[in-house]
């Protein structure tokens, strides 16, 4: 597969993303936060183990592989925990910036953890992304003190955990494929969300009174098949190809969905912000996107993560 064409999946999995933003705003309202990230991880790993197992039935892993998957698992069940706990707490706003974060976090981890090089090019394709989707978000939504100081707090760790989730992802991928990263990851991850989401249940049982209506169920099918499954492997795809430094440049491309389906679906108002940060962010991913990154000691093997 072409450079150009591997980075198309992780493109896709932003895309996927954000429709998924909207998706889970609206699921917020009905479905406790921890709980729905339970229902979305359980629907994303059947999902994935189905086809993990069609492809590739004869895999088998020893405890200590198996204890590689479940550390990845670990990161991504906390990174998600607070970016939905987060997420419920603060304004839209506040934490569509705050998750710009993760991107920057990524990008540094991959530099400084296994050695990617980065060049100016790539450098100066990051920090108009970064000022791209700045300019669409506060554009759009402004900023303001209407969040939860403890909401941003988990916002930025949840940004910080899909960095480490990302970063040390690599070994497995390289190791194995990015279908059975996804995948194992997903799977291992299932317990804690379901600790997560008993707790949740312990502490606000009113909370648990919703019905359970095909609109709920079809919401939960495109969080986890969609916005987990296709997602996550997509994200790990290009991750095959290309380094982790230069994928983090398109997570700047979840907003942008988030605005522009907010105005066709919603009727929200779009404005200059759209277009000019959209250009501005579009330039950025084409100029990361088209440098090279190197990977010194992101092939060491699983034990890594």
């Amino acid at each position: 597969m072409s450079r150009s064409v591997a980075a198309l999946a992780p493109l896709g999995a932003a895309v996927l993303w954000g429709v998924l933003y909207v998706v889970s705003t609206w699921g917020f309202a009905v479905v406790p936060p921890l709980t729905l990230a339970f229902f979305r991880m359980v629907v994303g790993a059947a999902v994935l183990l189905v086809v993990v197992r069609v492809s590739k039935p004869r895999r088998t892993f020893s405890r200590r592989e198996w204890r590689s998957f479940a550390v990845l698992g670990g990161w991504v069940a906390v990174s998600i925990a607070t970016q939905y706990l987060g997420t419920a707490l603060t304004s839209a706003g506040q934490g569509s910036l705050v998750t710009l974060l993760t991107p920057v976090f990524t990008l540094v981890l991959a530099v400084t953890v296994f050695d990617e090089s980065l060049s100016r090019r790539g450098a100066l394709g990051m920090t108009l992304a970064t000022v791209g989707t700045v300019a669409l978000v506060v554009g759009r939504s402004g900023v303001d003190a209407g969040g939860n100081l403890l909401g941003s707090g988990l916002l930025v760790v949840a940004g910080g955990t899909f960095a480490v989730y990302t970063v040390y992802g690599k070994p497995l991928i390289r190791r194995y494929s990015a279908l059975e990263a996804a995948t194992y990851a997903t799977l291992t991850s299932l317990p804690l969300f379901g600790a997560f989401a008993l707790a949740e249940y312990l502490l606000r049982p009113a909370a648990f009174g919703f019905a359970v209506t095909g609109t709920l169920v079809a919401a939960v099918a495109y969080l986890g098949a969609f916005g987990t499954a296709a997602a996550w492997y997509l994200w790990y795809k290009g991750m095959e190809y290309v380094g982790a430094a230069t994928i983090a440049v398109f997570f700047f491309a979840q907003p942008v969905v988030g605005v522009a389906l907010g105005a066709l679906v919603l009727g929200e108002p779009v404005g200059a912000p759209l277009f000019v940060g959209g250009t501005v962010m579009a330039v950025g991913i084409y100029l990361a996107s088209t440098t090279d990154t190197t990977v010194e000691r992101g092939e060491t093997g699983a034990d890594e993560s």
